[in-house]
């Protein structure tokens, strides 16, 4: 027989996370192949994409796949805990008031401003000479 696992998706400006939440023996964190220490490269990274964990205060233990894409490394991290938050749900919906006030269910929906004709960026303007 197969195990049995929660598939979620978690996302944050242009970066998709698909998460694989597996109940197991002592949590472990594996995104796109490699260690969450191994790919976020930094501890805040790794804090970050872990902080469902904390909040939630799983009685259990799970093991967690995430496949990731788009975006940087921050938003990556922050996908990640959007997707591992709404499997904890699933798999111990009484979590959800803890993760609720975390603000870890809600998709971030700040993204970058598009680029309007005859400016530079979105709102900068070209420079301005009165004479």
């Amino acid at each position: 027989m197969a195990t049995q696992y929660i598939t979620t998706v978690g996302r944050r400006k242009t970066a998709i996370a698909s998460v694989r939440l597996i109940a197991a023996p002592k949590t472990s964190l594996m995104v796109n192949g490699k260690t969450a220490k191994e790919y976020f490269k930094t501890a805040d990274r790794v804090k970050t994409a872990e902080e469902a964990f904390e909040a939630a205060k799983s009685a259990e233990s799970y093991a967690v796949t995430a496949h990731v894409e788009g975006g940087g490394i921050a938003a990556q991290a922050d996908a990640v805990r959007h997707a591992i938050s709404r499997a904890i749900i699933k798999a111990e919906p009484n979590t959800r008031a803890a993760l609720k006030t975390a603000t870890f269910l809600k998709r971030d929906p700040r993204a970058k401003e598009r680029k309007k004709p005859g400016k530079v960026k979105a709102r900068k303007a070209k420079q301005w000479s009165k004479r």
